[in-house]
């Protein structure tokens, strides 16, 4: 290394990151020249426990994979059962999740934008933009009586159903959502504070973003249009007429934006949704002691932060024989990296947020024996016994 350069460890606890992750930035002066992720730090075996609970029981798990996005892990995981099972839930359950995800997505974008504009020194911005949330916050828990965790989707269908006076408060809500995301998309495109720490920061080329694998709204503000709900429709999605939001600006800002006009589709499909549910019931029942067949099921879904993939394999019992969870955030990491590469020091917090990361949804644990160069991952009784090892121990 040059006697210029030094290394910058960012994490795995720092201000800037809201969750444990550790990012070793080499800096020349005051430019990054390279970057190494290691993740890890919050690994809770989450698709390990899957395997030894019901599939009635992990809905409650699958929740809990992250509490941002937590309607996307739960339906998502419920549309993999019902394909594998070949079971069709009625239209009017189909709807009712499509406008809990937008709900959703509404909320998640909200508070990327607060975040963004906290780690810019804008936390006017911040204040203004989270106490807006709460309008969407509150229409979400009136839906599901929850804020976080709102087990709103089950296998067969859903378990609340829309009536009359919260589809017309929802639609009071988003109109005033609609109204503050124009001012703050005005905002932010014009505002002088924000530009000078958006504009040309963070740079991910379109090249770039393809050949990384980059999801969601990083690489569609690297003009790339892609989104699982144009591309591979799920639930109604087909049905409803939305657009994909691409800039191309291939920097902060653009992120930005594409996240403002996502809201702004998103209060688009919501309305779509009230004003076309079709009566009818919300839920197909289900057997209490269901068993799935023998298959495999690779289920997509759109998340806040980009394509949410699970994969389910059953060997036909009650209970998932493998299941596996692909997160946006673990796909926008060599991105990030990569975004970070050639700029400032000083713009790190910011340029690590803009992929809107969820590190906890994100983490993957393998054990490294670095002496035989050989990896390995313990299965669940492993564990079990290295962890009442180490409490017996434990001086």
């Amino acid at each position: 290394m040059e006697k210029t350069e030094f290394i910058i460890p960012i994490g795995p606890q720092h201000p800037a990151l809201k969750e444990p992750e550790n990012f070793m930035i080499k800096v020349d002066g005051e430019y990054v020249v390279d970057v190494k992720a290691r993740i890890g730090y919050n690994h809770r075996g989450i698709e390990k426990a899957l395997e030894n609970r019901t599939y009635i029981q992990n809905l409650y798990l699958l929740e809990r994979v992250c509490g941002i996005c937590s309607c996307c892990h739960m339906t998502n995981f419920t549309n993999a059962v019902e394909e594998a099972m070949g079971l069709n839930i009625p239209e009017r359950a189909k709807y009712l999740r499509v406008l809990n995800a937008e709900l959703e997505r509404i909320h998640s974008h909200l508070l990327w934008l607060g975040v963004a504009a906290h780690e810019v020194g804008f936390d006017t911005l911040f204040f203004y933009v989270w106490r807006d949330r709460e309008l969407v916050m509150d229409l979400i828990e009136r839906f599901s009586g929850n804020r976080v965790n709102k087990a709103i989707p089950t296998i067969g269908g859903v378990r609340r159903d829309l009536n009359p006076e919260l589809a017309r408060d929802i639609l009071k809500g988003c109109n005033i959502l609609e109204e503050r995301t124009k001012y703050y998309k005005n905002l932010c495109a014009n505002e002088r504070t924000v530009i000078l720490r958006t504009l040309d920061v963070g740079i991910l080329k379109t090249s770039d973003a393809i050949s990384l694998c980059a999801v969601g709204p990083t690489l569609r503000a690297s003009g790339v249009k892609s989104d699982v709900r144009a591309d591979d429709p799920y639930l109604v999605y087909d049905e409803i007429p939305f657009n994909v939001i691409t800039y191309d600006g291939c920097d902060i800002l653009s992120r930005v934006l594409v996240r403002c006009d996502e809201i702004f589709e998103s209060i688009n499909i919501i309305r779509y949704c009230i004003d076309h549910i079709p009566e009818g019931p919300i839920r197909t029942k289900v057997p209490v002691f269901m068993r799935v067949p023998e298959t495999e099921v690779v289920s997509l879904w759109e998340a806040p932060r980009g394509e949410l993939i699970h994969y389910l394999k059953s060997r036909g019992g009650n209970k998932p024989y493998r299941y596996k969870i692909r997160s946006p955030t673990l796909a926008n990491i060599p991105s990030a990296c990569k975004m970070l590469i050639g700029g400032y020091i000083a713009d790190i917090p910011i340029t690590l947020a803009s992929i809107d990361p969820c590190f906890s949804c994100t983490d993957r644990m393998v054990i490294v024996d670095v002496n035989k160069d050989e990896r390995y991952v313990w299965s669940h009784e492993q564990l079990r016994r290295y962890g009442l090892k180490w409490y017996q121990q434990r001086p």
